[in-house]
């Protein structure tokens, strides 16, 4: 018998799994998630590094397109981030993805990376802004055949 993944971002994202990522919501309108900035995370001067926020926010873009988009297979064309401020070792960091346009063979989605206030547990600092543009509707190879089992498993439809 096969071993359950221990979080639902095993099963979606295992590279984002990897380095501590949890996604929280996923659905057509929001695809958003936490990382706590662990030691894997972050280059010598100990903050976040920048490869990081460009992974997150293609793949919470991707999960977010691929699930609006009835579940057709999408690629990201395009990627371009803003990183504004620094998040450092132990910080906790919040991402949300939301569309800024879903069209039928063309989606863009925001997707903001903020630290969150240990104390509140609120959104404190924006640290990075990012526009990610993915096509829709290529062809699905056989052997991805299965891409949607999961995300359906765990999307607000």
């Amino acid at each position: 018998m096969a071993e359950k993944p221990e979080s639902k971002t095993a099963e979606l994202d295992p590279p984002l799994h990897s380095m501590g990522f949890e996604i929280d919501i996923v659905s057509r309108e929001k695809v958003s998630g936490r990382l706590k900035v662990g030691e894997t995370c972050c280059q010598p001067f100990k903050v976040m590094h920048g490869g990081v926020s460009a992974l997150i926010a293609e793949a919470l873009a991707s999960m977010g397109a691929h699930l609006s988009s009835g579940f057709q297979r999408v690629a990201g064309v395009q990627l371009s981030i803003n990183h504004l401020k620094p998040a450092n070792l132990g910080d906790l960091v919040e991402a949300e993805a939301t569309p800024l346009n879903k069209g039928n063979r063309v989606q863009v989605w925001i997707v903001q990376l903020w630290k969150i206030d240990p104390l509140t547990q609120e959104r404190s600092v924006l640290i990075s802004t990012s526009t990610v543009t993915l096509l829709i509707s290529l062809p699905i190879p056989e052997n991805a055949r299965d891409a949607a089992t999961k995300l359906k498993k765990y999307a607000k439809l």
